[in-house]
């Protein structure tokens, strides 16, 4: 057996799960990179995965991958970046157990992330956003489940990982109403929650019942919904509400511009962006910075305030001979 298969699982078994205690989500990431590259590497060598050794894959390889990633398989670059870390990660560790590879584990470690424009983010105005909680059908069960949950999503900004690992435990509506989550980098995360939600969710939870360690949003077999499942329920009430408000047609909305939504209500109520990136739970305060370039109402106050008003254009003329010769210099 070569060096690359012992070493990968190692990597997966000791550095990801013993040493770094890396969440499901993080060691569900990598293995889908490591995957998708070793069936790569299998298609250009003709090497089976376990056969492949560290030396095959080297830089001109990688490289050659993460454009296979975008070109054939459509990925942005912020995909590209995320495997590119994947990958990584791995040589990082393969470099202190295999110093014999060093200059290989080094030229890939060596190939940068892609750089990218960054769009403006796309939040609903609350026209759009009370005709997207209008369209599910609440004389269903699902419509019903799926009124709650966007109404939540709406409110608080949780991540759609975060939303459908909520369970009936997490959502407290007695004295300071409130919903606790697991964030990212397992962070324990408590939002509050306004009186809307506070209904909504008190009328849902008199209907789902149950254990308190089940799904707050299940399925139909009553395990928790899958990404993609909330994606197409999404896109499915998006469909309906557009009937109702045009300028939905115009804009690509998926779960996490619900978070986006959140975010610019509170940036409108004169949140500090800080206390904004504590809501949503960013790692770093300056994350929340997007929200403040996209919002061209701030921008226009901002301008306002520069401004004072019926004031003439034109330049500072000193009415003294002497300001008049020091400004001349």
């Amino acid at each position: 057996m070569t060096a690359l298969a012992p070493t990968l699982q190692a990597f997966f078994t000791d550095r990801l799960t013993r040493q770094r205690h890396a969440s499901p989500q993080t060691v569900a990431a990598y293995r889908d990179t490591w995957r998708l590259l070793l069936t790569y590497a299998f298609a250009r060598t003709a090497k089976q995965p376990s056969g492949l050794d560290i030396a095959d894959l080297d830089a001109p390889l990688v490289g050659a991958f993460l454009d296979h990633l975008e070109r054939d398989r459509g990925n942005s670059p912020r995909t590209r970046n995320a495997r590119l870390a994947a990958i990584h990660s791995m040589f990082t560790y393969a470099a202190l157990q295999h110093p014999e590879h060093a200059e290989t584990i080094a030229r890939v470690l060596a190939i940068p992330p892609k750089r990218f424009d960054k769009a403006l983010v796309t939040w609903l105005t609350k026209p759009e956003l009370g005709a997207l909680l209008a369209a599910p059908d609440t004389a269903t069960w699902a419509g019903r489940r799926d009124h709650a949950m966007l109404t939540l999503a709406a409110q608080t900004g949780l991540r759609i990982s975060e939303l459908t690992g909520l369970t009936l435990a997490d959502v407290h509506l007695g004295t300071g109403p409130h919903v606790s989550c697991q964030g990212k980098g397992r962070k324990q995360r408590i939002t509050p929650l306004d009186k809307t939600t506070v209904a909504v969710l008190r009328a849902w939870l008199a209907e789902r019942r149950g254990d308190p360690s089940r799904p707050l949003f299940p399925n139909r077999t009553g395990g928790r919904l899958s990404r993609d499942a909330v994606e197409k329920r999404l896109a499915q009430h998006l469909a309906a509400a557009a009937g109702d408000c045009a300028s939905l047609k115009a804009k690509n909305v998926t779960a996490h511009t619900l978070r986006h939504t959140a975010a610019m209500r509170l940036l409108h109520a004169g949140v500090d962006t800080s206390v904004i990136a504590l809501w949503l739970g960013h790692e770093q305060a300056d994350t929340t910075q997007i929200y403040l370039h996209a919002d061209l109402e701030l921008k226009e106050k901002a301008l306002a305030r520069t401004t004072p008003a019926h004031t003439k254009p034109g330049r500072y003329k000193p009415s003294d001979q002497l300001l008049a010769f020091l400004e001349s210099l």
